[in-house]
C-alpha cells in the first residue's frame, strides 16, 4: 500500500536500518551505556555547534514532549500552546497526566503562536488563585505544516525569558523546517534562546527514536529520572543511538527531509492545477485542502489519508521520505479524474 496518510507510515532508510543490524553484534552493556550512544551524543553536539549539553534517546514523539514538560514545569504551573498542538490533541491527555500542568490553548490560523497572542495569557504570577505561566511550547514544524522563522521562535523565546518562563520547542519534524528554511539547527535553536528541544527521527526515516536536547543546566539535571518514570528508557538503547549516528553524521536527516518536502510540493502543484484548494503554506511535508465529503470518500477508495477539519471538510496529506513522482502522478491523477 502507498498512500500519504501520514509520514509515519514510511519504512525505514536503508542506511539507518543497517545500522541497527551492524550493532546487532556480540553484547552491550544496556539502558545507554555502550559506545553507539556516546557516538550518537557527539552526532549531536556536533549537529547543534554545542559541546557542553547532554542528550536523551527516546522511543517516540509523545514520550519525548512528556519528559521535557515534566523538567519544565510543576503541577501548578500551566502550558501555553496553539489549540492544534500534539501535546493538546494527539496526545491523550498524557501532558496534562504527567506533569500535572493545565494547558491554556490559543486559536491560531497557521498552528503558529506570536508574543501578541501569547501576551494576554501571561498574568496571575505570584497569585495563589491562578496556576502559574510557566512554559510556551511550540512545534517545529507545525501541526498545520507550517514553519517558525529564527526570529518567531527568537520572539518567543524573549517573551518567555521576560516572564521567568521557558520556550519548548516540539521538533518532531525540526529536519522539514531546516530544510525548508535553508537554516542550520542551532540557529533555529541555540541561536534563537529556546530552553529545551526535540529533535525527530520517527518521521523521517527511523525506525524507532527521538533525541531531547535540554540546553539549560537546571533542565537537564532530573530528566534520567523522568525518562525512566514515563518508561522511555530503552534497555538495548544501542539499537535506538545507533540509527543517530548516520542520521546526522551522514545527513541522511536533511536528505530525507528535503526529499518529503520536494514531494509535498510537487503534490501541491498538482492540486492546484486540479482545481483543488490548498488551506495552508506548504512549507514542510504536509499538504492541507478542501474536498467535499462525496469526492472524499471517492479518493479514499483508492488512498488513505486523514480529515482534519471535517466541518469544512478540510483534508490532509502527508509525504515521506520515500514518497515517489509515480505516487504523486498516480495520485493527481486519480483526483483529476474525481474533481
Amino acid at each position: 500500500m502507498r498512500s500519504f496518510g501520514s509520514d509515519n507510515n514510511s519504512g525505514v532508510h536503508p542506511l539507518l536500518l543497517q545500522a541497527m543490524i551492524d550493532a546487532n553484534k556480540d553484547h552491550a552493556i544496556g539502558y545507554g551505556d555502550d559506545d553507539w550512544t556516546r557516538e550518537a551524543e557527539k552526532a549531536v553536539k556536533k549537529l547543534i555547534g554545542k559541546e557542553d549539553i547532554e542528550s536523551f534517546f527516546i522511543f517516540n514523539g509523545t514520550g519525548a514532549n512528556v519528559i521535557a514538560l515534566q523538567a519544565c514545569t510543576l503541577p501548578f504551573h500551566h502550558i501555553v500552546c496553539p489549540s492544534t498542538a500534539h501535546i493538546a490533541v494527539d496526545e491523550c491527555g498524557a501532558p496534562v497526566r504527567f506533569t500535572g500542568c493545565a494547558l491554556k490553548e490559543i486559536a491560531t490560523s497557521d498552528g503558529k503562536l506570536t508574543p501578541g497572542l501569547v501576551r494576554p495569557l501571561l498574568h496571575g504570577f505570584g497569585v495563589e488563585h491562578h496556576s502559574q505561566p510557566k512554559v510556551i511550547a511550540i512545534s517545529q514544524t507545525t501541526e498545520m505544516g507550517t514553519a517558525y522563522t529564527p526570529r518567531e521562535i527568537k520572539l518567543l523565546a524573549d517573551l518567555a525569558h521576560e516572564h521567568d518562563m521557558y520556550l519548548f520547542v516540539d521538533g518532531t519534524r525540526m529536519a522539514n523546517a531546516s530544510a525548508f528554511l535553508n537554516v542550520s539547527v542551532k540557529e533555529m535553536t541555540v541561536d534563537c534562546g529556546v530552553d529545551i528541544f526535540t529533535f525527530g527521527g520517527t518521521k523521517n526515516g527511523l525506525m524507532m527514536g527521538e533525541v531531547l536536547v535540554p540546553l539549560r543546566k537546571e533542565l537537564a539535571e532530573n530528566l534520567k529520572y523522568y525518562r525512566k518514570q514515563t518508561t522511555q528508557l530503552y534497555s538495548k538503547m544501542r539499537f535506538i543511538s545507533a540509527q543517530f549516528i548516520p542520521y546526522f553524521n551522514e545527513g541522511v536527516w536533511l536528505d530525507n527531509a528535503r526529499r518529503s518536502n520536494v514531494s509535498a510540493q510537487k503534490l501541491a502543484a498538482g492540486m492546484r492545477e486540479a482545481g483543488v484548494k490548498l488551506t495552508q503554506e506548504v512549507q514542510s511535508n504536509a499538504v492541507f485542502f478542501i474536498l467535499s465529503e462525496e469526492k472524499t470518500d471517492k479518493l479514499r477508495e483508492r488512498y488513505f489519508f486523514y480529515d482534519w477539519d471535517a466541518a469544512r471538510n478540510e483534508r490532509r496529506l502527508v509525504c515521506s521520505w520515500d514518497t515517489t513522482d509515480e505516487d504523486i502522478a498516480g495520485f493527481i491523477s486519480y483526483l483529476q479524474s474525481i474533481v
